[in-house]
Parts: C-alpha cells; sequence; structure tokens
C-alpha cells in the first residue's frame, strides 16, 4: 500500500482512508467497534462532519485516547460566522479533542475568498490563528466551483467525488490539484453503490499518487475487504483495465449517483433511489428494488409537480424528473417482465 501526501499539509497516511458518513447509521457499539478495528488495521485518516448526525460522537469515543495516532477532518456547513464558530466548538467537543487536522468548507456553492464580504475565510484564518484547526479544506459537487476553488489558491485539500467513472473533466480536476501542490480527497469511489467491486476501486485509485480515496464504511465486512488491501493492495493490471472500462461503457451518460441534495422532493418522491433505479436493478440483487413499498415509491413519480427544484439543487446539473420518467418506464418494463434484471 503506497502511502499519499495530502498536498502541502505534510498530512501522509497509507492510500486507504476511512469515511465516516455511514457509521452514523449503526449503533454506537456498533460504531466503536468499526472504528477501532480500522485503526488497529492500519487506517490512520478519519473524515467526517458536522452534519453527519452523531458520526463525530462515535469518533471521539472511539478514538480519543490514539488521537496522536490519526488525522481527523470535520466540515462544516455554516454560512455565517457565528454558524462557524458554533459548528467548530461542537465538533472539538464530539471528537474530544482541541484541534482539527483538516477543516473543510463542506459542500460549497460559492469559492470563500478573504473580503468577500462574508467573514467566512477569515474565520478559517482566525482558528487556526488559535491551533484549533491545523488545515483548510474544501468539498464541492459542481465541478466549476471545485475548480475555482483550486485555482484561488487557498485552500489546501480539495474533496470531491471521483471514481472509475469518473469523466476527463474530473481527471483534469485531479490534474489541476497536483500541479497547485493541492491534496485531492476522493469521496464517492463506489459511485454511490455503482460500484460493486471494491478491487477494481482501490486498484483505479492506485495510479494516482496524489489521491486519497476515503471509503465509506458502515459494516464490519465491508471495513475488512479494505483492510486486507493493507498487505495486498490490488494492481490495476490489464484484467482490471479491461473490466473498468466495459464498466464505463454500461454506465456511459448521465445517471443519478444517490447523493440526496435533492431532497426533500415537494410531492413526496424518493429521488435520490427512484431515479436511479433503473441501474440498481441492473447492477444489484433485485428483490429489495421490487417489494410493494418500493413499487409505491416509484408510483410517485406519477405525482412530479414538474417544479424544477431537484434540477436546480442537483450537484451533478442532471435533468431529474427526465431521469425519474425514464425509470420509472424502464421500472414497469422489470415489472411485466419484459426485461430481465439481476
Amino acid at each position: 500500500m503506497q502511502t499519499i501526501t495530502l498536498g502541502t499539509t505534510g498530512i501522509t497516511v497509507c492510500q486507504n482512508a476511512f469515511g465516516a458518513l455511514p457509521v452514523q447509521r449503526t449503533d454506537m457499539e456498533t460504531a466503536v467497534k468499526i472504528l477501532r478495528r480500522a485503526y488497529e488495521g492500519g487506517m490512520r485518516f478519519f473524515d467526517t462532519a458536522r452534519a453527519y448526525s452523531d458520526s463525530e460522537e462515535k469518533l471521539g469515543q472511539a478514538l480519543g485516547e490514539v488521537r496522536g495516532d490519526i488525522f481527523l477532518a470535520t466540515k462544516t456547513m455554516a454560512k455565517t460566522p457565528e454558524e462557524f464558530w458554533e459548528q467548530l466548538e461542537t465538533s472539538l467537543e464530539k471528537l474530544r479533542t482541541d484541534y482539527v487536522d483538516l477543516y473543510q468548507f463542506h459542500c460549497v456553492s460559492q469559492c470563500y475568498r478573504p473580503g468577500d464580504g462574508t467573514g467566512m475565510y477569515e474565520c478559517m484564518l482566525e482558528a487556526k490563528r488559535q491551533g484549533k484547526i491545523r488545515h483548510i479544506g474544501v468539498t464541492a459537487h459542481k465541478l466549476r466551483i471545485a475548480m475555482e476553488c483550486v485555482e484561488s489558491g487557498l485552500y489546501e485539500t480539495m474533496q470531491f467525488p471521483f471514481s472509475y467513472l469518473s469523466s476527463e473533466k474530473e481527471l483534469a480536476l485531479v490534474e489541476a490539484c497536483r500541479q497547485r501542490e493541492m491534496g485531492f480527497i476522493a469521496m464517492k469511489g463506489l459511485a454511490g453503490g455503482l460500484i460493486r467491486d471494491s478491487k477494481a476501486a482501490m486498484a483505479y485509485m492506485t495510479q494516482f499518487d496524489n489521491v486519497l480515496p476515503i471509503w465509506g464504511i458502515q459494516k464490519p465486512e465491508e471495513l475488512e475487504e479494505w483492510l486486507a488491501f493493507m498487505e495486498e493492495t490490488p494492481v490495476y493490471d490489464k484484467e482490471l483495465r479491461a473490466f473498468v472500462e466495459q464498466e464505463k461503457q454500461e454506465l456511459a451518460g448521465e445517471f443519478c449517483r444517490g447523493c440526496g441534495y435533492c431532497m426533500p422532493c415537494p410531492a413526496g418522491i424518493m429521488i435520490n433511489q427512484c431515479a436511479r433505479m433503473s441501474l440498481m436493478l441492473r447492477r444489484a440483487p433485485s428483490a429489495a428494488w421490487l417489494t410493494e413499498e418500493m413499487q409505491a415509491e416509484m408510483a410517485r413519480i406519477e405525482q412530479c409537480l414538474e417544479c424544477g427544484q431537484c434540477r436546480s439543487k442537483c450537484p451533478y446539473e442532471l435533468d431529474t424528473p427526465r431521469l425519474l420518467k425514464k425509470n420509472l418506464e424502464d421500472y414497469r418494463q422489470v415489472l411485466a417482465g419484459e426485461v430481465k434484471v439481476c
């Protein structure tokens, strides 16, 4: 397993890090066991956020005693300086620490700069001066905003969705970070669950010596998959390259990543599942997707108000109403037995 240094931060860890969003869905005892096992298995970089309900608290309880041996990254979605300080203090308390190694503006809709009138970047600088944070980062979902943040030279790290399904534009973003000595943290390395082969996902990342993937982990068996790669890291060989190319062809075009930023829907549609149903039926065991409950959820698409809220909020700028209708049509074909699935 190669090591990755995040730009100029000096943070150097193995290229296999822990994304702590999913542990908010587990109970405290299970989460603590998973996090401690991750540490014992060699993971040293743990990424969370104030927005991930009790994820920070679980990290604090699990890893408080080994704080000096790990790097903690968390995020704020604050829009005002008052919210910034309140969220930072809460994060420090929950994480059981007096500093955060990397503090990130979370899913930004603009590139915060000194003197822009918001006071937000000034908060980062003051928090760093006080020693409460060590490094300043940013996360984004819109490529235009991400590139603006990279080109600003104001941030030490960029966190952005990146996987073997990423386009040339995302690859250009990774390269832009390399050229500016800016750390790149890859979220959604499994493309929101569409990528099912962890070996291929891990092998693909090893091509990039400036990319640190954070794998979202919720179950012990998931963690063991990633820990196994610490000693036997898969090589991105000819066979895996061919597999990835086939995957790219199958998933070419626009598709929903299931991030949920479009929610809630005024019509009550479960957009983050319904807008990618066709792909899930073909790439995952279908029984769970064909229950009466899920059929009822899909039927809600007929009640779409065409309000456009989901389209305007989609970080990938998808035509979500169109995707919903297409997925409903495909779903009905599956129910009618016209299309075979997994």
